[in-house]
């Protein structure tokens, strides 16, 4: 869509197509399996496979599971003025949980994306007590954008992937999203990726960090791993976070500038994927528009498929 429209008349659309996403990931099955193949993929932080088979609709299209709520505190939050974001994940007894097990160095993570797909974020917020977490976060346009929470609250029996909407106000426009591409540049590195997504098994995907021409070998460890990797389905942002083949300090996992990894998506489509790796000190976030499925087609426009997402460490 090229010309603006009232945000307004977007979210009553939206609600009409969010509405029956739980009903496409039912469909569609769990973004993984229990059973990664032993190829030690992972899912919204949790060990190995996704943490998401005890569900059968895909991570971050619930706002509550098992009994865990995401409940934002802060309703008003204007397109590109930096705001305190504060939330609580509650609990079955409808408080605020306080104590969670730790996620790859983290107690919890949030990964914010415009509906479009555009607007990436991977932060990383404090608690500032009471179970209320709270982080500086800019929404750089109008439009509703996805939050999602990747958290284990002690006690629940998996990891969760938490996803709730957060409209900033405004006239709307839609970011086309980018062609398919095999190479994504970012901030003077290039990342090139090889490999398919092929619904319902493990995918091999190799990412491959070079600048000015050479190979990064010596990527620096982020979060316990060379590299993050995000997939949100276009549509639903059906949400899959998948860790590397292999982790710093294990004798065999090399620093680049291969990152290899084993993603499963539940269905045909059209993917954006979000990697980030960290170098000289800094995270990058580079980003691909994959399809998934031999009939799978990707719009014909786009501004190429570089990107890069903000952190708060």
């Amino acid at each position: 869509m090229n010309t603006a429209t009232k945000l307004g008349a977007y979210v009553v659309g939206l609600a009409v197509v969010f509405g029956g996403a739980a009903g496409i990931g039912t469909a569609a099955g769990p973004v993984g399996k229990a059973d990664d193949g032993g190829h030690g993929s992972h899912g919204a932080h949790g060990g190995p496979a996704t943490g998401m088979a005890a569900s059968s609709v895909p991570g971050g299209l619930q706002v509550s599971q098992d009994g865990y709520t995401l409940h934002p505190r802060t309703t008003d939050v204007r397109p590109g003025v930096p705001t305190d974001f504060r939330f609580t994940i509650d609990g079955p007894d409808g408080r605020p949980v306080t104590r969670f097990t730790p996620l790859h160095g983290k107690r919890l993570h949030l990964i914010v994306a415009r509906r479009d797909l555009s607007g990436f974020q991977h932060l990383h917020p404090t608690e500032v007590g009471g179970g209320v977490w709270e982080v500086a976060v800019v929404l750089p346009k109008a439009g509703a954008y996805r939050f999602f929470t990747d958290v284990q609250p002690e006690g629940a029996k998996q990891s969760l992937t938490l996803g709730v909407d957060v409209t900033a106000p405004g006239d709307y426009r839609t970011v086309p999203l980018p062609q398919a591409e095999q190479v994504a540049k970012v901030d003077g590195y290039e990342v090139r990726l090889a490999g398919a997504l092929t619904p319902g098994k493990a995918s091999k995907l190799t990412l491959s960090v070079s600048k000015d021409g050479r190979p990064v070998t010596d990527l620096e460890p982020y979060l316990e791993a060379y590299g993050h990797l995000v997939a949100l389905r276009q549509g639903d942002l059906a949400y899959l976070h998948v860790h590397p083949d292999g982790e710093p300090g294990d004798g065999r996992t090399k620093p680049g500038p291969d990152v290899t990894f084993y993603a499963e998506v539940p269905s045909s489509g059209v993917y954006r994927l979000y990697l980030d790796f960290q170098h000289g000190g800094k995270v990058r976030t580079a980003e691909f528009t994959v399809p998934a499925g031999p009939s799978t087609a990707v719009p014909e426009q786009g501004e190429g498929t570089g990107g890069h997402g903000e952190h708060t460490h």
